[in-house]
């Protein structure tokens, strides 16, 4: 490896510590090497050609540098500050044991489907797509309140709902905000797209799992109100009338694995308690 980046929270004083000594450990095995906070965006300009990206922090950091990466092919490696997070591959002290087979090439790419979005008001698209690692929400716009909308996949309508809202996540997503609704846990590598409604009124909360490439809508009722979150990342205010549409994103993450690919069903098996210590 030539150039490696190191990201981390910038209101956790841990990861910040890791980020930098990390970086101190690297100088002397790579050319370049750049540190950057998760939330400064001008650090953009640095992500084109670099190798490996060091994410410090939890889950959030890791989708944070998944979408930034976008469109470079970069290997993203995070790093688990204390929380067992889904996205996290290594702790701190493994992280710099292993950092010199690290930059000689270890471990094994595992790429992930990511999702597109683009909202529509009145045959116009309102904003540039957004992509998701996680998952794209539509949801209520206040509390104590339901929204009303339906869901089509290919111009088929699957729904008509009011509900809090609507989740559709890839396989990614499926151990986030989608599996505590409910929904399925897909194999972290699959494709297909998952749909879970969100506490629907007088109807079961059932997960569709759509085959990879549906295009799925959301249309908001007439006079209704709604939010629209991209892997939790700041809202977007949706009104009557308006659609969301998502599908399968042209772009993938890369994520670098230092372990088999078994280790994703331990980790899922640890954080939800299947697997005693």
């Amino acid at each position: 490896m030539k150039k490696i980046g190191v990201t981390y929270h910038p209101k956790s004083d841990a990861a910040r510590s890791v980020a930098e000594e990390t970086s101190r450990k690297l100088a002397p095995l790579v050319p370049d090497v750049w540190v950057a906070s998760a939330w400064d965006d001008g650090h953009h300009g640095q992500i084109a050609g670099t190798d490996l990206l060091i994410c410090c922090g939890g889950d959030g950091t890791v989708l944070r540098a998944a979408r930034a990466v976008i469109p470079h092919p970069v290997a993203l490696l995070g790093v688990n500050l204390g929380r067992l997070g889904f996205l996290t591959e290594v702790t701190a002290p493994q992280l710099f044991e292993q950092l010199e087979a690290i930059v000689g090439g270890a471990g094994r790419i595992e790429t992930r489907a990511m999702i597109e979005a683009e909202t529509i008001r009145a045959g116009e698209e309102l904003r540039d797509h957004f992509h998701a690692l996680n998952d794209v929400v539509v949801g209520r716009a206040a509390i104590g309140r339901t929204v009303q909308f339906t869901v089509r996949t290919d111009d088929t309508m699957i729904g008509n709902y009011r509900a809090d809202g609507v989740i559709i996540a890839t396989a990614t997503g499926s151990t986030a905000y989608s599996l505590s609704v409910g929904g399925p846990i897909l194999h972290p590598e699959s494709r297909e797209i998952i749909v879970t409604p969100v506490a629907p009124h007088l109807a079961p909360a059932n997960s569709l799992v759509l085959a990879a490439g549906s295009l799925v809508e959301v249309q908001i009722a007439a006079r209704q109100s709604a939010i629209l979150s991209v892997d939790g990342e700041p809202d977007m205010n949706l009104a009557g009338g308006d659609i969301v549409r998502v599908r399968t994103s042209g772009h993938t993450a890369r994520f670098l694995r230092l372990g088999p690919p078994g280790d994703f069903f331990l980790r899922v098996g640890r954080r939800l308690n299947w697997l005693s210590e």
